[in-house]
């Protein structure tokens, strides 16, 4: 909770000590003094900052974020209508780069100092050093300017139809799952040379198992502590960092509605939307102490 309330409590005062008047932007800038006066007490901005602050927490508690200034829609609501489409492109962000990470890691482990370490460490290298923006531009120019594969921009949903949805979204998730997966992919492989190197590990060596089951049942599980700590924030990231990714495609996502708010001195709709994104960053680091009990029996046991 007290994270919640400094991540919306410095938000509040940013947005507040930025420069720009919310009145002007719902009004127009011929607008005169008169008006201005007006509108700021429509909306409560003639109070204090603090008086402000605490009379939108203590609705946001309740659970109204407030309507916002420019379209007077419920900021709930808002969010409610774009929470699927950043929701997806987070959801499968995260696991394309799961599903390309865990087996990287586990065989560049496993082959540790060869040719094949080597290679997958500079190609990963040079996708972790790439910013998703600059992918992303690679991505379109290649695959949609050039060979017109994917389309650049537009969104389609899920229950329209799941084919065009995923040749839709294809693009922005191939942007973010480059850089994901190549950190991944580099934090399994150093845990697992790590737990290789354990006595249970090289006691199921002496026993003669098969290399496949001691990579997998016995050195995977105990090396996904931090794949699984960092995955989960990650998804919590991504929810809330897809602003560029969305802007350059166009998809009508949260982090697209954050951008528009702030340009728009919407500060209640700003406010809203960190505070949820701050919720799920909370909510996620809950479910991976409570995975580390399924993936540790031990700790289940301290527990």
């Amino acid at each position: 909770m007290d994270v919640l309330l400094l991540v919306t409590l410095f938000t509040s005062l940013l947005l507040d000590l930025t420069p720009g008047d919310p009145a002007l932007a719902i009004i127009g800038e011929t607008a005169t003094p008169d008006q201005i006066q007006v509108v700021h007490k429509q909306l409560g901005l003639d109070r204090p900052f603090l008086s402000r602050y605490a009379s939108w927490i203590n609705k946001a508690v309740q659970g109204d974020l407030g309507t916002s200034y420019r379209t007077k829609q419920p900021v709930w609501q808002a969010i409610h209508e774009r929470l699927p489409i950043t929701l997806e492109l987070a959801a499968l962000t995260i696991f394309f780069s799961l599903l390309i990470a865990i087996p990287l890691g586990v065989i560049t482990a496993y082959k540790q100092g060869t040719k094949v370490d080597r290679g997958v460490a500079g190609v990963t290298s040079a996708f972790f050093s790439s910013p998703p923006f600059l992918t992303a531009l690679i991505f379109v120019y290649f695959l949609a300017v050039t060979h017109h594969i994917f389309p650049v921009t537009g969104w389609i949903p899920l229950s329209e139809s799941i084919g065009e949805n995923l040749h839709h979204v294809f693009l922005p998730v191939a942007s973010l799952v480059v850089v994901e997966s190549a950190v991944f992919s580099r934090l399994l492989r150093s845990d697992m040379i790590t737990t290789l190197q354990e006595d249970y590990v090289l006691a199921a060596k002496a026993k003669g198992l098969p290399t496949w089951q001691i990579l997998i049942r016995h050195a995977l599980r105990p090396s996904s502590f931090t794949l699984m700590t960092v995955a989960a924030v990650s998804l919590g990231r991504v929810l809330g960092g897809t602003v560029i990714v969305e802007q350059l495609f166009a998809l009508p996502g949260i982090g697209l509605y954050i951008i528009n708010a702030i340009y728009n001195k919407d500060l209640i709709a700003v406010q809203g939307a960190v505070l949820f994104i701050a919720t799920f960053y909370v909510v996620i680091n809950a479910v991976v102490e409570i995975a580390y009990a399924w993936l540790d029996p031990r700790i289940r046991v301290k527990i």
